[in-house]
């Protein structure tokens, strides 16, 4: 079992996060997409990375898992359908000071950084703002900002703009059904893993309390905007992986990414979805490996 640590940022922040493998190996920092924690990552993926050579840094953004709740109002269910935010929202660009704030409470220079969906907007945002920070990129089903790119299906948007879960028994079925709906026949999901992991981030979230930082993250994804700019300034090696039955972010959104960022390499995996699937894991480990072990070199 690896321990929760906490690191508090100048910011008034605090970030929980988790490492493991050699600390003196090559520092690969994680980040976790909207309204996850760091236990989103699987296990299987882990042990891969670690075991080609990696120390690995995990972290609960801000308003997930046991990290800062942020005290201001969430935007409710009609702002975000119509990606108003609320003024003073807090931004991607924000989030990705968090992560910078945390390689140098860990003593790292320079980390390889792979982010997954809102994560990855979260690692664009990183390597444009403090591209010393970031040896390589690595985005993975994640998008640019542009509107009309990278968009949720309008079935997965309904979806979304339910009531929260107020049980964890609710919760849990939730997340099973989303998973019916954006998985992958191709890469099925395991049911008895994802039943547990749901229950065990509904406990470590804070419960009920958990759809409140989930619309300050998407709040802050909107107030973030178009990044096409940015991701152009973009000198870190850049991976750029999507599957092609996408329907949480649309293929549309990896490609525009790798179109943006200068020399991205794009990797679009036929039959993978919105989802880290049991079958689709070792192909992520080499990909991520070679993305960034091999530039190390």
């Amino acid at each position: 079992m690896i321990d929760d640590e906490f690191c508090d940022l100048p910011s008034g922040v605090r970030v929980c996060y988790r490492t493991e493998g050699d600390p003196q190996a090559v520092p690969l920092l994680l980040i976790a997409g909207l309204g996850l924690d760091l236990t989103s990552w699987p296990r299987p993926l882990l042990d891969g990375l670690t075991a080609r050579g990696f120390r690995l840094v995990r972290f609960d953004n801000r308003d997930a898992g046991r990290s800062t709740r942020v005290d201001a109002r969430p935007p409710g269910k009609l702002r975000q359908l119509v990606a108003r935010p609320l003024p003073g929202a807090y931004r991607l660009e924000d989030m990705a000071g968090d992560a910078a704030g945390l390689l140098g409470h860990l003593g790292i220079e320079r980390a390889h950084v792979v982010g997954m969906s809102m994560g990855g907007m979260i690692g664009q945002a990183l390597a444009a703002t403090h591209p010393d920070r970031v040896a390589s990129l690595t985005s993975i089903f994640s998008t640019t900002g542009a509107r009309g790119i990278g968009q949720p299906a309008r079935s997965t948007l309904l979806r979304m703009a339910r009531r929260a879960a107020r049980t964890r028994e609710e919760w849990v079925g939730r997340h099973l059904r989303m998973l019916d709906h954006i998985g992958s026949r191709t890469y099925p999901y395991d049911e008895p893993a994802e039943r547990a992991w749901a229950a065990e981030v509904w406990d470590r979230g804070g419960g009920p309390a958990r759809a409140a930082g989930v619309a300050r993250q998407i709040g802050a994804i909107q107030a973030s905007g178009d990044r096409t700019a940015a991701l152009r300034g973009i000198t870190a090696p850049t991976l750029v992986i999507h599957g092609d039955v996408d329907r949480m972010v649309h293929p549309s959104g990896g490609r525009a990414t790798a179109a943006a960022i200068p020399g991205a390499r794009h990797v679009e995996i036929a039959g993978m979805s919105h989802h880290l699937a049991p079958g689709v894991l070792d192909r992520l480990v080499t990909l991520i490996a070679e993305a960034s072990l091999v530039r190390e070199g």
